[in-house]
């Protein structure tokens, strides 16, 4: 998740053109190859809706790990993902096959985490990750710290109802001064 150094992953209006200023072709590259490392993207609603147009067509490094490896969404208002798109090319495929999760968010995590595999990359918009936080399932934090101040936004850790204790497992700076940090649960 990106992460301003005041603690926000957007701001109030959901504005995030903030990310990309401080990127550089080694953190993009750190980004994508730990992107390979995951059997499944998971997100909310709102953020599948906003990507799945985007992803199949879009040129750049993030482009190929976005669109090979297999999408699950997780709605608590009901959704029917399209597969209505002229172009069956495997990157529309990858999105309109998109697995759709609408139980309970720690039931379905749990079963998600109990199949063999890789790792389950959660991204996508501060409702979902706020949610998903709140189930206590998080193996591990990788916040990507942005050299930028926002002064108000939208933050993932608002509203928990005991403290998050974490241990910090690897930290990797870069030119542009994003530091990455992974953080496990205690």
């Amino acid at each position: 998740m990106s992460i301003t150094l005041d603690g926000f992953v957007c701001g109030v209006n959901g504005e995030k053109d903030w990310i990309f200023k401080s990127s550089d072709e080694t953190s993009r590259a750190w980004l994508v190859e730990r992107m390979w490392e995951a059997d499944l993207i998971t997100m909310g609603r709102k953020s599948f809706e906003e990507m799945s147009p985007y992803w199949p067509t879009a040129p750049g490094p993030f482009a190929p790990p976005m669109n090979e490896i297999p999408k699950g969404v997780f709605t608590q208002k009901g959704f029917k993902v399209s597969s209505t798109k002229v172009d069956q090319s495997p990157a529309y495929a990858s999105w309109s096959e998109a697995m759709v999760f609408d139980g309970d968010l720690a039931e379905e995590i749990k079963k998600l985490k109990s199949q063999p595999g890789k790792a389950i990359w959660a991204i996508g918009g501060a409702g979902f990750m706020q949610n998903l936080i709140k189930t206590g399932l998080i193996d591990e934090y990788l916040l990507v710290t942005h050299p930028v101040v926002l002064g108000k936004g939208i933050a993932i850790f608002n509203g928990l109802e005991q403290p998050l204790d974490l241990k910090l497992a690897n930290t990797q700076s870069f030119p542009g001064g994003i530091v990455a940090k992974s953080y496990t649960v205690f």
